[in-house]
């Protein structure tokens, strides 16, 4: 990794530019020597350029060591033809990068841990990590589209995966179950459907390169079903495109607010590049007002550090300073408890950035 690092920062729509603004402070903290170029992305890029992701912009992401982006989109711009959509950009950035592999952490924070819509004693403890297929399967295959048949509409899509799409992501995930607690289970719906009977193939014979990491298999079904009654027995969960897209919302669920969470989509493990952001919306509601919850880009980073930059203890000092000021008491307006208030503190997205710095700097 080269020693001044370039970092792509698309703050793009809504609440984006605040909370982007919080976590690229972070990061100047523990790289000092690194660049920051910015760029307009979503509607934004829109506005000013009449397209959702120019060539300017994607030229830097692809010369970027790693890619920090906010949000993209809200109600402004869908009137907008499909084409030109901000979330178009997304879809863009991740078909030029080459980014297959999905990474959504769901952590519960012991001090959140009564913000979860289920038991504490059931989501305390909570610290998994959902590997999701992202350039593949349904939502890509074909044929697909919608057609006249017999005199009435037919819509059809496509469930399709080749080994070495299945291969890749199964390698990923191994890889960072094998930095963890060296267990991995595949989601699949070998029961029903080809397409994953060879998906759970494949993940075996790749398996047998990983004889430290035990692998089990579960049907999607029953994965949704005990990520409620017992999301504990996870730790990484690797699957397909869309499995992973429902299963990845469930978890996040359990978190208690989709304010904590971040996300990572990468071409690989062990390589520069890699697109990083929080799982929540622009949330054009409160977008300009400092209510925004600033904690899940701020964790983007953190993955940032670890993913594409390899510095996991930049990293964990981040994640860290995050645990500490929540054990404090500070809160966003979303991380409130539902019934009292006692302990807590309402801050501001500013105040919440700047008091994870301070801790930052005190570890």
């Amino acid at each position: 990794m080269p020693t001044h690092p370039l970092i792509a920062i698309l703050p793009g729509d809504g609440i984006g530019p605040e909370v982007v603004r919080e976590a690229v402070a972070c990061l100047r903290d523990v790289l000092p020597d690194a660049g920051f170029e910015e760029a307009p992305v979503g509607g934004a890029s829109y506005d000013l350029h009449g397209t959702p992701l120019t060539q300017d912009t994607l030229a830097l992401a692809q010369r970027a060591d790693a890619v920090l982006l906010g949000a993209v989109g809200g109600p402004k711009w869908e009137p907008l033809d499909y084409s030109v959509r901000p979330e178009r950009a997304l879809l863009g950035l991740r078909e030029a990068l080459g980014l297959y592999a999905n990474l959504r952490p769901a952590i519960v924070y012991p001090a959140l841990a009564d913000a979860s819509s289920l038991k504490r004693e059931i989501v305390e403890g909570i610290d998994l990590l959902v590997v999701r297929e992202l350039t593949g399967g349904i939502y890509f295959g074909r044929p697909r589209g919608v057609h006249v048949e017999n005199g009435e509409r037919v819509g059809i899509n496509t469930e399709r995966y080749c080994e070495s799409e299945i291969r890749r992501i199964a390698v990923c995930g191994f890889e960072i179950a094998r930095r963890r607690k060296k267990r991995l289970t595949s989601v699949d719906k070998a029961n029903v459907l080809e397409a994953t009977e060879l998906w759970r193939d494949v993940v075996t014979q790749v398996g047998k390169d990983y004889p430290d990491v035990a692998l089990s298999h579960i049907y999607v079904d029953n994965c949704a079903m005990q990520l409620v009654r017992d999301p504990r027995q996870f730790d990484v969960i690797v699957t397909t495109n869309l499995f992973g897209d429902i299963l990845s919302d469930e978890a996040a669920m359990l978190t208690g607010s989709i304010g904590m969470l971040p996300s990572a989509s990468l071409a690989g493990l062990g390589g520069r590049g890699g697109l990083y952001e929080p799982v929540h919306g622009s949330a054009p509601d409160i977008a300009g007002q400092g209510k925004a919850n600033p904690l899940a880009t701020i964790l983007s980073a953190a993955l940032l550090l670890r993913y594409s930059l390899s510095k996991e203890a930049e990293a964990r000092r981040i994640e860290e300073a995050v645990a500490r000021v929540l054990d404090a008491g500070l809160r966003t307006l979303d991380l409130l408890p539902r019934e009292k208030r006692a302990g807590t503190t309402l801050v501001g997205t500013e105040e919440m950035g700047a008091r994870v710095r301070k801790e930052m700097k005190n570890l």
